[in-house]
C-alpha cells in the first residue's frame, strides 16, 4: 500500500478518518489505500470520486459511471470494527457471501471488518472490483 494519500480537496474526508481512535482509523486509512489502489488496476473503472456522503468516505466512479458507491465508516467502535457499505438494493453482498463465505456480512449493506486483525486484502479487493463494476454487468 502507498503511504495515506490525501488530495488537498478531501480535507471533509480527512476529518471524518482523523476524529475515530487508532486502530479504526488506521484500518480506514488501510482500507481506502485499498479500494483506491483497486480501482487503479481494474479495467474499466475509470475516475473515481471521493466525497461524503451520508457523512461516511465514499468512492465513486464517475467516468464512466461502471460501479455503485462504496463507503467506509466505523461499525462499531466499542467493538473495534469498520465497514465496508454498499448500496443495499444490490446483488453485491449476496455476491460476497457465494464467492468469500469467511467474510463477516450485514443484511444487504456491509461487510464488517476486525479493525484489529489484518484485512482479508485478496477477498476485499475481488469484492472492491464487483463495486467498482457493478454496472457493467447489470
Amino acid at each position: 500500500m502507498t503511504e495515506k494519500s490525501e488530495l488537498p480537496q478531501f480535507t471533509e474526508v480527512t476529518a471524518v478518518f482523523n476524529r475515530y481512535p487508532q486502530p479504526i482509523r488506521d484500518k480506514l486509512w488501510e482500507l481506502r489505500e485499498l479500494v483506491l489502489a483497486t480501482a487503479v488496476s481494474t479495467p474499466g473503472v475509470g475516475e473515481i470520486v471521493e466525497t461524503l456522503k451520508w457523512g461516511q468516505p465514499s468512492y465513486l466512479t464517475v467516468k464512466p459511471k461502471s460501479g455503485t458507491t462504496i463507503r467506509l465508516d466505523a461499525h462499531n467502535v466499542n467493538q473495534g470494527q469498520i465497514g465496508l457499505y454498499v448500496h443495499c438494493q444490490t446483488s453485491l453482498i449476496a455476491t460476497y457471501r457465494q464467492l468469500h463465505p469467511h467474510l463477516t456480512t450485514e443484511g444487504s449493506r456491509a461487510i464488517i471488518l476486525d479493525a484489529h486483525a489484518p484485512l482479508p486484502i485478496a477477498a476485499l479487493r475481488d469484492c472492491i472490483q464487483l463495486a467498482l463494476t457493478y454496472h457493467q454487468r447489470k
